[in-house]
């Protein structure tokens, strides 16, 4: 599916996971640029309704789930411990 926004910028979406009853989905996004997050949750949050409708008509399932948005900061994590570990090696 596609959200065209221009407020939204480039979000991936690196995992997703689904209640056992369908009724729940946390969808982990992240953002290509760190000043793009704020905003981009918010389109997000806002086109929660026209995505979730854009995904009934695809699943086949008695029922959509509620999307609940989370900011996947795995990237992040993990650009920290290399860089630690770089520096580490460094000094030995």
């Amino acid at each position: 599916m596609e959200l065209k926004n221009p407020h939204l910028g480039f979000v991936t979406i690196p995992e997703v996971k689904v209640s056992k009853d369908f009724s729940y989905a946390k969808v982990y996004v992240s953002f290509m640029f760190e000043n793009e997050i704020e905003e981009g949750m918010k389109v997000l949050e806002k086109s929660k309704g026209f995505i979730r409708t854009g995904l009934a008509k695809r699943l086949d399932t008695r029922r959509c789930p509620e999307l609940v948005f989370v900011l996947d900061e795995s990237f992040k994590r993990e650009a920290r411990i290399t860089e630690l570990l770089n520096k580490d090696k460094e000094k030995k």
